[in-house]
């Protein structure tokens, strides 16, 4: 039985009764076919892991964590109904990308179906294949079109057979320094050095004149063989002070692709998102056309299914060009679900189960947007050391919190160890409201009141906070777009009470 409500103009499902009966289909309509999902393993840690786990909670869904040996008081390990080691004997990373030992807990304890989160192996063609071996569904797009999708220059050029705009650059990797200095002559400088196959920073190296060539190739490189185990690269035409605006995908297994608007992800650090807000601020509604437009003839050029995100660059002319797809779900996915009311995980999670987008009342002309979302992370980072990760015990933690405000954390709390081994986020925080200026000051106020100690012990005088007092959290202002309204991204490090 479906039951539904009507929401801003639209249909918005609120529960299916969980049976294997496949709704009517008409005539001119394919089949649908239902197998409903009981249990769910998510092959990640963290606050991803115990996003998916309450989805699936909300669902009636039976629910897995798996941990490495590191992560024992872990808290995502407590969240889940059960809980597994894997990788015994493995470094804290590899433990996680131990796909034989996933799969064995997966098919010895009845699991339906794998999330992947994001990071790790959700974007590897050979986990998601070996989940289909082994007759558990992966939640996620086919093992072929992760593989496509994984592949940057694959990707682009099923961007160009779809007629969507590229960045200017290498249609293969390039496989020596030569071939750098070709392209460099024929397009100038600055260009930009990008893993073939990663992302997440990594391997990228900008140029700017000759004399930098040889040390950037050489570094980017090293860094995309010891990041992903290739050191593939290819090379662009680097986009000088662009927007970097991405769009949110969802396909099904019939043929049906919607987009749910797009997201500004302009602010970063070292290629690394810091703030994302949805919708992007002062985006042309012209422009913003041809960003959905394209992302959705991008993914029925590729057969996309499940939640995707399609990235894209627009320069200081207002001309965008596509950089590539993430075939998962994203750590901002938070801001789109805010502002379109569609919960992306139990959306996957149907689409895996076999249900159509229009099932589920997912139209394109329902989509509306509703108001303005910001998310900030706060991280345990040291600004003395140029933001790197910092670890430790924290000793006082209080979060700010109040209408309009969602919290997405796993290791926030008094007591919990941050650990040397994995990413350094503490705990997403997103900020809802009628508009963008609304979503800044909720923004400001709720971070304002985070309080957080430990970790390390710094000087008396390396940080202050409001009227004198000492907060453990070190803000750094950042301007958005015209007119002017701030927006506060902070870096937690410690500090003595």
């Amino acid at each position: 039985m479906l039951k539904f409500q009507t929401i801003r103009g639209g249909l918005r499902l609120l529960g299916i009764r969980r049976t294997s009966t496949a709704p009517a289909a008409s005539p001119s309509v394919r089949r649908l076919e239902y197998k409903p999902i009981k249990k769910v393993m998510v092959a990640n840690r963290g606050e991803i892991a115990i996003r998916v786990f309450r989805a699936c909670t909300e669902l009636g869904i039976r629910t897995v964590a798996v941990y490495s040996e590191q992560d024992t008081g872990q808290m995502h390990r407590q969240k889940a109904d059960e809980a597994y080691l894997i990788g015994r004997g493995l470094a804290p990373v590899q433990a996680y990308l131990h796909i034989p030992d996933i799969i064995k807990v997966a098919k010895e304890n009845n699991v339906d179906a794998v999330h992947p989160g994001y990071g790790f192996l959700s974007e590897r063609a050979d986990f998601a294949q070996a989940c289909q071996d082994a007759g558990v569904r992966f939640i996620g797009p086919s093992p072929e079109v992760v593989r496509k999708m994984g592949d940057k220059v694959e990707a682009r050029a099923i961007a160009i057979a779809a007629g969507v705009p590229v960045v200017p650059g290498t249609a293969t990797p390039i496989t020596s320094l030569h071939e750098a200095h070709d392209f460099s002559n024929t397009y100038g400088f600055p260009i930009i050095f990008k893993a073939a196959y990663g992302g997440g920073g990594r391997g990228m190296r900008v140029v700017q004149s000759y004399e930098e060539l040889e040390e950037n190739y050489t570094r980017a490189y090293s860094e995309a063989l010891a990041a992903f185990g290739n050191g593939a690269l290819f090379v662009e035409k680097f986009i000088e002070k662009p927007r970097h605006i991405e769009v949110q995908i969802l396909g099904d297994q019939y043929g049906n692709i919607l987009h749910l608007y797009e997201r500004d992800c302009s602010i970063q650090r070292r290629h690394q998102k810091v703030v994302e807000i949805a919708p992007a601020a002062h985006l042309d509604p012209q422009l913003r056309s041809r960003l959905t437009s394209d992302s959705v003839k991008l993914a029925k050029q590729v057969g996309y299914e499940n939640a995707g995100t399609v990235e894209f660059l627009v320069d200081k002319y207002g001309k965008h060009y596509f950089i590539e797809v993430n075939s998962r779900l994203q750590v901002e996915h938070t801001v789109t679900e805010e502002i379109t009311d569609v919960d992306l995980v139990h959306a996957q999670i149907h689409v895996a189960e076999g249900r159509s987008l229009p099932d589920l009342g997912l139209r394109q002309e329902n989509i509306r947007i509703n108001g303005c979302a910001i998310q900030c992370r706060v991280t345990t980072e040291d600004p003395s050391r140029s933001f790197q990760p910092d670890t430790g015990r924290i000793e006082v933690f209080r979060s700010g919190e109040g209408m309009g405000i969602r919290l997405d954390n796993a290791s926030a709390f008094q007591g919990a160890i941050i650990s040397p081994h994995y990413d350094s986020l503490l705990v997403k925080v997103i900020a809802h409201g009628k508009d963008h200026p609304t979503a800044a000051t909720k923004m400001s106020r709720a971070l304002a009141e985070f309080r957080v100690r430990g970790v390390k012990t710094l000087p008396s005088d390396t940080l202050q906070g409001r009227r004198g007092r000492r907060t453990g959290l070190c803000p750094s202002e950042i301007t958005l777009p015209s007119p002017l309204w701030r927006v506060v991204a902070w870096q937690t490090h410690s500090s003595s009470i």
